[in-house]
């Protein structure tokens, strides 16, 4: 399986592919999401995030770097590096403990954490196209193989 891309037309539709992804991860895995400021990361977040049944706000980690999320067993992580300085500011921050116990993390911005981030199981690069969303899934592993099989089927 190669990569999938898929398409979105509105916030809506951005949210209901999240709460697939949710299902597809069963919370677990290290998710990399990119695309220009406004293409719809945090939204797909989101979208990911109340998939997993969290009913709060999902507010964009831009200042925090990250925020937790406790739903029943499922630990998920939301991390925006985009404000990020310099990758090794993640050390500080204690990145590697995140992805110890196979939590879902959702890392926007991944470019910025170079050097000391591991390699996801899964890439989503969101670009605009025709007033909607194109959305490429690049699996990095057998585990991004696997989702994006699930995924593609579920499209179909």
């Amino acid at each position: 399986m190669s990569e999938v891309t898929l398409y979105v037309a509105d916030e809506q539709a951005m949210t209901q592919l999240g709460a697939r992804i949710a299902r597809t991860t069963a919370g677990h895995g290290l998710i990399f999401l990119e695309g220009d400021l406004g293409a719809g990361k945090t939204t797909l977040s989101r979208g990911i995030i109340r998939g997993l049944g969290h009913v709060g706000a999902v507010k964009s980690p831009t200042f925090t770097l990250v925020e937790p999320y406790e739903i029943g067993d499922i630990r998920a992580f939301h991390f925006d590096l985009y404000r990020l300085v310099d990758p090794e500011e993640l050390e500080f921050l204690g990145i590697r403990d995140y992805f110890e116990d196979d939590a879902l993390c959702l890392i926007e911005w991944p470019q910025k954490g170079a050097g000391f981030l591991p390699k996801p199981d899964l890439t989503i690069t969101i670009g605009a196209q025709n007033g909607g969303r194109s959305l490429i899934l690049t699996p990095q592993g057998s585990r991004g193989e696997s989702w994006c099989a699930a995924l593609a089927l579920e499209t179909n």
